[in-house]
C-alpha cells in the first residue's frame, strides 16, 4: 500500500503557474532540464523524486513556498547544505525549498559576529570570518551546510574551546508553518530561540544565522596515523589526555583505511589505522611543546601536523568525499570511554568494508560541557564523546554491505553508549530513538512545537511532533 504522505496531491496548472511567477528564484519541475540535478542530495543511496524543487532567491520565495505547500497540502522538505545522511533536505511528491542560492554574509568586526544566510555552507563562512581573523565554531567538512548542522547542535574543531556552534547562536530569522517572518533571540521570541538550538528544523524555515565569531586564523594542525596493533594503548592514553589538556587542543580519534592518494606513503595505503586529526588555537609559538607528548607517548607511522590556516583544516577533507557517494551512518553519545569500549572499536576496525569507511569520536567536552542541559534544546551536555560509525562507497552495489556493518558496530557498542546520538547524526531510527536524543527536554519542544506548527507541517525531519 501506497503512503499517503507519498501519494501525489492534485494541483491545477494555473496554481502552479501562479506559484512559479510568486518567486524571483527558480521552479524546477519532473522534466525540465535542471530536474535531476536539483533533486540530488549530497548522499547518493537517497534517490527521491519531489514535484518540484524551488531555488529561493530571497525570505519572500521561503514565504512563498511555506504558504503554498500549506495551502495545497503539499509535503514540504527544507534544504541547505542537503548533506543530512538520512536525506532530509528531499521527499517524494512534494516540494523541496532549496535555500543554496541564499548564501549572503555579512562579518561586523568591532561586534565580532556573522550573519550568515540558510544557503551558505560551511566553506562560505570560513572565507568571510577568515579575513577578519575570526572564525565561527562549527565542523569538520566545508561543505556541510550551516543551517542544518547549527539547527541540530554543531560540533567540530572549536567546541572544546568555544563551545557548540548553538553556543555561538545569538539569533535567527525564521518563516513560520503560518507563513509569518518573526526573529528568535533572547529577548524576542525566546521559547523558539530555546527551540531551534538543538530541535531541528521543527519550527519554521530557518532563512538567515547571528553567530558569535572568535579569533582564530593560524592553527597547529593535522593528523597521525598508528597501527592497529599500537590503537588500544595510544586510544586509551587519548582518552584522558584530551580532558586534561588545554581547552586550545582538540584532536578526534578515528579508525579509518588509509586513503590511497599521495599525500600518504604508498605502503599504507588501505591500511586500517587508528588516527587522531588536531586542531590547536593556541600560541604558535607553544605548540611545538603542546605537541611534545602527543609524539613521545608512542611515535606514530605516519604524521602531516604544521602551522595552516584555520579554512584549510577545515576543507582538508573534503576531496576524499564528494557528493554522490553511497553513505549509512549511526552515532552515539559517549560518557567514559571503557576498555571494554575499546575492544570493539579494534574489532570492527580491523574489518572496515570499503576504503571510504570510518569511525570517529568527537570530543565534546570543554566549553560544551558547562551549558545547563535545560539552557538549550540539545540535551547531552554531560557526553565526553559524539562518536559516528560511517559506511561510505561510491557503488550502490555495496550498499548493503555498508549498512550492515555500520548497524552491527554501532549495535555492539549499545551497552557502552548513553543511550541516544546526535541528532545531525540519525537515520531511519523511529520515533523512540528522537525522544530519547532530547530525554527530559522532548516535553517542552513538544509544546512549542505545537504553539508554532500545530499542524506538523515542517515533518520531513527527525520529527518533534505537536504536543496533544
Amino acid at each position: 500500500m501506497k503512503n499517503p504522505e507519498q501519494s501525489e496531491v492534485q494541483i491545477s496548472p494555473s496554481a502552479v503557474d501562479a506559484f512559479r511567477k510568486s518567486l524571483r528564484g527558480q521552479l524546477i519541475e519532473p522534466g525540465d532540464p535542471q530536474y535531476e540535478a536539483a533533486r540530488k542530495v549530497y548522499n547518493g543511496m537517497i534517490d527521491k523524486r519531489p514535484r518540484m524543487v524551488a531555488r529561493c532567491a530571497d525570505v519572500a520565495d521561503v514565504m512563498a513556498c511555506v504558504n503554498f505547500a500549506r495551502d495545497n497540502g503539499l509535503l514540504l522538505a527544507i534544504r541547505g547544505g542537503g548533506h543530512n545522511g538520512a536525506g532530509l533536505g528531499t521527499c517524494d511528491n512534494g516540494l523541496v525549498v532549496d535555500l543554496s542560492p541564499m548564501k549572503g554574509i555579512r562579518i561586523d568586526p568591532v561586534a565580532g559576529t556573522a550573519r550568515v544566510e540558510a544557503g551558505c555552507i560551511q566553506r562560505d563562512v570560513d572565507h568571510a570570518t577568515h579575513a577578519f581573523g575570526l572564525a565561527v565554531p562549527a565542523g569538520v567538512i566545508s561543505t556541510t551546510g550551516i543551517s542544518g548542522l547549527t539547527l541540530g547542535g554543531g560540533h567540530g574543531y572549536l567546541t572544546r574551546k568555544y563551545g557548540l556552534t548553538i553556543d555561538n547562536l545569538l539569533e535567527a530569522d525564521l518563516v513560520l508553518a503560518d507563513g509569518r517572518f518573526v526573529t528568535a533571540n533572547e529577548r524576542e521570541n525566546p521559547d523558539l530561540f530555546w527551540a531551534i538550538r538543538g530541535g531541528g528544523g521543527n519550527f519554521g524555515v530557518v532563512t538567515s544565522l547571528l553567530f558569535k565569531a572568535h579569533p582564530v586564523h593560524t592553527v597547529y594542525a593535522g593528523l597521525s596515523f598508528w597501527g592497529l596493533d599500537q590503537a588500544r594503548e595510544v586510544l586509551r592514553w587519548h582518552r584522558r589526555f584530551i580532558t586534561e589538556a588545554s581547552e586550545d587542543l582538540y584532536g578526534y580519534p578515528a579508525f579509518l583505511p588509509v586513503p590511497p592518494i599521495p599525500l600518504f606513503p604508498q605502503e599504507l595505503h588501505r591500511r586500517p589505522v587508528y588516527a587522531v586529526v588536531w586542531c590547536y588555537i593556541g600560541d604558535m609559538d607553544k605548540a611545538e611543546e603542546v605537541f611534545a607528548p602527543i609524539r613521545s607517548f608512542a611515535p606514530p607511522l605516519f604524521e602531516h601536523i604544521g602551522p595552516m590556516p584555520f579554512p584549510a583544516l577545515q576543507s582538508m577533507f573534503d576531496p576524499l568525499i564528494p557528493p554522490g557517494l553511497q553513505w549509512y551512518w549511526r552515532g552515539d553519545f559517549v560518557g567514559e570511554l571503557s576498555d571494554e569500549a575499546i575492544d570493539v572499536h579494534l574489532e570492527y576496525a580491523a574489518k572496515i568494508p570499503t576504503t571510504g569507511s570510518q569511525m570517529h569520536l568527537y570530543p565534546i567536552s570543554g566549553a560544551a560541557n558547562r551549558v545547563a542541559e535545560a539552557d538549550t534544546a540539545f540535551s547531552y551536555r554531560e557526553a565526553s564523546w559524539s562518536m559516528v560509525i560511517v559506511g561510505v562507497d561510491p557503488d550502490p552495489a555495496n550498499k548493503e554491505l555498508i549498512t550492515n556493518w555500520v548497524r552491527s558496530y554501532w549495535q555492539a557498542l549499545q551497552p557502552y553508549s548513553l543511550g541516544a546520538g546526535y541528532v545531525n547524526f540519525l537515520m531511519d531510527e523511529g520515533q523512540q530513538r528522537v525522544e530519547r536524543t532530547y530525554r527530559g527536554n522532548y516535553p517542552r519542544l513538544a509544546e512549542i512545537k505545537r504553539k508554532y506548527d500545530p499542524h506538523n507541517l515542517f515533518r520531513v525531519n527527525q520529527n518533534i511532533r505537536p504536543a496533544g
